[in-house]
């Protein structure tokens, strides 16, 4: 199959895994989803996050995290830049998600980062998605 837009991809099968319950999400591996869901995991909202090589593209597998009570850790996740419509955020102008209990995530010049990390490196770039 052909993708498009795989960040989109990315997040609707998190999205989809999270709202049934899975413990596991496969996904086609490429460099920006990967930074993606080390940056999930980093933040603490998914437990663990492994690169599968296979003869093809590769995978990531990501574990999802629950809470003891089986409550969801992730409760929305949006894509915010899309390919046909770029955001680009300065540092001064990255979001606030739910006052600081969610996250965005950026695709500045040093790698993809959290919001909180481009702050403390005073660096903007593209608005990817938010999670909280």
């Amino acid at each position: 199959m052909n993708n498009q837009d795989p960040i989109a991809d990315m997040l609707t099968r998190i999205r989809n895994a999270n709202r049934v319950g899975r413990r596991m999400v496969l996904i086609p591996k490429s460099k920006i989803c990967s930074g993606i869901a080390q940056v999930l995991k980093d933040e603490g909202f998914v437990e663990e996050v492994d690169l599968i090589d296979d003869q093809g593209q590769g995978q990531i597998r990501i574990k999802l995290k629950y809470e003891m009570n089986g409550g969801k850790v992730i409760h929305t996740i949006d894509r915010q830049s899309k390919p046909g419509r770029r955001l680009y955020n300065k540092v001064q102008e990255l979001p606030s998600v739910l006052s600081g209990m969610g996250i965005a995530v950026v695709s500045t010049s040093k790698g993809v980062m959290s919001d909180r990390r481009a702050r403390e490196n005073n660096i903007g770039g593209e608005l990817i998605c938010t999670v909280s």
